[in-house]
């Protein structure tokens, strides 16, 4: 569904990615993980559109996307939960997910919003509340479910569990995996590898702008330098 070959990419004068190679599958859970600064957030973003790609290609679904605007991208397939949640605050909840399907006026709309309702009951619950009332749990669940609502084939997950309690991780990465059962594939980027790579089907893991180490997610979870590097075995 998405290969990404020689991708590079620079703040400035600074190159920040040297040349990723990754591929997902379509119906796959693949997670990139790695420390903070790693260059994962720039990844997604050159995914999306809103990082400009130096050199390099991203095919999506046999499209060459880097040509392609961001704000064409999601209809395309493509849509991002991005880090920080970046939730309008002063918007209800329920704007928050009309806005996420700003793409369609169908009927179907209306099903998309009860789906994502289902999927999170708490926003039902608040759905007339303002965002920026929302606990970060709460607000992480708005930013995902906003993602969803614009149909995509693919979902670029942005650090979903970051500042979080962790009983609401344990619950956010469940969501992640019933999304799949949505038909949705799922690219995420977490610094948390161990809860990342159980859920994943494959992983990889990036370096100051490299992808050091690549494999079936049970491999990297038993590899010696992942457990030592990034869960503290």
């Amino acid at each position: 569904m998405l290969t990404v070959e020689g991708l590079r990419s620079r703040y400035g004068r600074i190159e920040v990615l040297h040349g990723i190679d990754l591929e997902v599958q379509s119906g796959e859970i693949v997670t990139v993980v790695g420390a903070n600064g790693a260059g994962k957030t720039t990844l997604l973003r050159c995914l999306s559109g809103v990082q400009p790609v130096s050199s390099g290609t991203i095919t999506f679904r046999g499209e060459a996307l880097v040509p392609v605007p961001a704000y064409r991208r999601l209809a395309r397939g493509l849509a991002q939960s991005p880090e920080g949640r970046q939730i309008f605050t002063n918007l209800t909840v329920e704007e928050n997910l009309r806005l996420g399907a700003f793409l369609f006026a169908d009927d179907r709309v209306e099903k998309d919003m009860d789906d994502a309702f289902r999927m999170f009951p708490v926003l039902k619950e608040k759905r007339n509340l303002a965002a920026g009332g929302l606990s970060g749990g709460q607000q992480q669940m708005l930013a995902m479910a906003r993602a969803l609502m614009g149909r995509p084939s693919c979902l670029l997950l942005d650090e979903p569990s970051m500042g979080l309690a962790p009983i609401i991780v344990a619950q956010i990465f469940e969501v992640v995996k019933g999304i799949r059962d949505l038909g949705v594939t799922t690219l995420l980027v977490e610094q948390n590898a161990f809860g990342a790579l159980k859920i994943a089907d494959r992983g990889y893991v990036m370096e100051t702008g490299h992808i050091t180490l690549s494999g079936a997610a049970e491999e990297l979870i038993a590899d010696p330098r992942i457990r030592e590097a990034y869960l503290g075995i």
